[in-house]
């Protein structure tokens, strides 16, 4: 890039205010052509800025956690929100759940007798499977029922343990027990059974 002392007469090089006033003007020049460049960048959503994004989602009116979604997530959930128009098929489903999740990582099948869609997804992100419930939620023809199904593998231990215990009550049909004076029952020392 030349320097702006290069658009200005000769006469002008070896004034030092002229010099130091180029510099200046430079350096706002040059704040303005990344500004204008970032204005150009966030008309796409792709390599829009963090600010971008944040005007896009108050326009789609989608709730966004900074904290806890990456900038990438939430420019996928907006391109899936710009490209669901109909016409839907199941193959225009499938193709918005491997965009949204992976490739592999959702199946969606129809049961046409019946007229359900089932939804088979490995997500475990709180946020991506909202997103995925909200297209399919889009997508979904009102004479269709939709269920989901989970594929995550998790393992569960189950320990059984037997304890025994015996209650000693205080009261008793008597005047002798006393209302705050002596407990209602006392518990006797717990007692492993198996």
């Amino acid at each position: 890039m030349s320097k702006l002392i290069d658009y200005l007469p000769r006469l002008y090089e070896d004034i030092l205010e002229m010099i130091e006033l180029t510099k200046t003007e430079e350096i706002e020049l040059q704040a303005a052509r990344l500004a204008v460049q970032q204005l150009l960048d966030d008309q796409y959503v792709l390599t829009a800025s963090e600010d971008g994004i944040r005007r896009r989602e108050r326009i789609l009116k989608i709730q966004a956690d900074p904290t806890t979604e990456s900038l990438d997530f939430r420019r996928k959930r907006i391109i899936n929100r710009y490209s669901t128009k109909p016409p839907f098929t199941i193959r225009y489903l499938q193709e918005r759940l491997d965009y949204l999740v992976g490739t592999g990582r959702a199946l969606a099948t129809i049961d046409v007798q019946k007229f359900i869609l089932t939804v088979t997804t490995a997500i475990d992100d709180a946020s991506l499977f909202k997103e995925v419930a909200h297209t399919i939620k889009t997508i979904l023809p009102a004479n269709i029922v939709y269920q989901q199904s989970t594929a995550l593998e998790d393992q569960i231990t189950l320990q059984e343990s037997i304890t025994s215990q015996v209650l000693n009550r205080g009261t008793k049909l008597s005047t002798s027990w006393r209302l705050g004076a002596t407990p209602f029952a006392v518990l006797g020392p717990e007692v492993v059974v198996k």
